[in-house]
């Protein structure tokens, strides 16, 4: 059994008083933002656990949004899947029961999901000029992580 620990909102006192200096405010800014990419961190890795409990190709048509209180709010990709998905309420709200989340009710809401990255075409060979060019790049580097990854590059057909 998967758990996932409720996320708390983030601490806004800190950010409430003005700060002093300009670093005193990136400071303050990173910690709240710090929150929002670790919540979005959890909804994303929430996401992924839930939808691996609907069939395949309903998966592929659907993802979590957000947690609101008791309530799971998923993002469908037309009213087609919204219908499909309804029919899997109980399982999502049993599945995220079963991650630790007490959620007892399901909002679906149709929305453009993000495309699928595009398939990667294959990259040009490198000419031997190029392969040449970092070379002599590496042999200027002093820093050896550096150096190593563009002779790896140079060393690639």
């Amino acid at each position: 059994m998967m758990t996932f620990m409720k996320h708390h909102s983030v601490n806004r006192q800190h950010v409430a008083a003005r700060p002093a200096s300009a670093q005193t405010a990136l400071a303050a800014a990173g910690s709240a933002l710090g929150g929002i990419a670790h919540r979005a961190q959890w909804l994303v890795t929430l996401d992924t656990h839930l939808r691996k409990s609907l069939p395949p190709a309903l998966a592929n048509h659907c993802t979590l949004a957000n947690i609101r209180d008791d309530t799971l709010v998923f993002l469908v990709s037309s009213p087609v899947w919204k219908a499909k998905l309804r029919l899997f309420g109980d399982t999502l709200l049993a599945a995220a029961n079963s991650a630790g989340i007490p959620a007892r009710e399901l909002t679906l809401k149709v929305a453009s999901l993000p495309l699928p990255p595009p398939e990667t075409t294959p990259c040009a060979p490198l000419s031997a000029a190029g392969r040449d060019a970092l070379r002599s790049a590496a042999q200027s580097i002093t820093d050896p992580e550096l150096q190593a990854k563009l002779l790896k590059l140079a060393s690639l057909p």
